[in-house]
């Protein structure tokens, strides 16, 4: 271990959840976004309504809720925390579709755990239900874009190219 102590692990270095009992509830908010890669065929199926399971796009939202609300029972150390709003934002293009969550609280911690569990279960139910169209169908790119709130302020992922992680 190198100088500063992980706040994840105990002096015996076994896992264990932060104490975040003392910290002051907060208003925090967090986006995150993937991509699920689909051949033209599922985007005419999505387009116009004829994926044969159904509504692809109304499981995918439902599915991404669910997920942002079950993130402390599949992540072993995240919180359990109050979820005060979640949106979550398909579009379908041309190669497939862009799935977006955001998710905000007022708590002791922060959700960029839950929207990134949301993005996951919102892709992961459109390949359910298009996969007997295509079995191609992939997920790619999940990844948080902002966060607001808490100890360390505001964060953006920087624009791609701009040297920034």
């Amino acid at each position: 271990m190198t100088g500063q102590p992980f706040t994840h692990l105990d002096a015996g270095g076994h896992a264990r959840m932060v104490d975040v009992t003392a910290k002051q509830p907060t208003v925090r908010e967090a986006t995150a976004t993937g991509f699920v890669r689909c051949a033209p065929r599922v985007i005419a199926a999505l387009r116009d309504g004829t994926v044969p399971k159904g509504d692809a796009l109304a499981v995918a939202r439902i599915a991404g809720i669910s997920g942002v609300k079950r993130t402390a029972e599949l992540i072993p150390l995240a919180h359990v925390i109050g979820i005060h709003g979640v949106s979550v934002d398909l579009q379908v293009a041309d190669d497939g579709v862009s799935v977006s969550v955001t998710v905000r609280t007022s708590d002791r911690t922060g959700v960029e755990m839950e929207a990134l569990t949301g993005v996951a279960l919102a892709a992961l139910a459109v390949v359910d239900m298009v996969k007997g169209l295509d079995r191609t169908t992939s997920i790619e790119g999940i990844r948080l874009l902002s966060k607001s709130g808490g100890r360390s302020g505001d964060w953006h992922r920087p624009a791609a190219g701009t040297g920034g992680a």
